[in-house]
């Protein structure tokens, strides 16, 4: 299960989050998201867990709890969005002849 984990600290490293959610089970990834350009957190990241069970009381467990100082909130992840079609009207773009 995908866990997504947010108002995290901008100095929080994903090992810190691997250690704390660690503790509810097996961990699959743990990964805080940065900027591309200036490789700063943009203060969420997400955990994946092999076990829903174990998933599920990582949620339970951490939804509020400090870390680095701040209140986190953690639930499962919504499914990624389909980006590909940005810009300006989507695939077409523009005005019709």
């Amino acid at each position: 299960m995908r866990i997504f984990v947010g108002n995290l600290s901008f100095q929080t490293q994903s090992q810190e989050l691997e250690s704390a959610f660690g503790a509810y089970g097996d961990i699959e990834s743990a990964t805080v998201i940065t900027d591309r350009v200036s490789g700063r957190s943009k203060g969420f990241g997400f955990v994946e867990m092999p076990d829903d069970s174990q998933a599920q009381a990582a949620i339970s467990g951490m939804n509020g709890n400090e870390l680095d100082g701040r209140a986190l909130t953690v639930n499962e992840a919504r499914p990624r969005e389909d980006r590909s079609a940005g810009g300006a009207g989507g695939a077409g773009g523009g005005r019709r002849w």
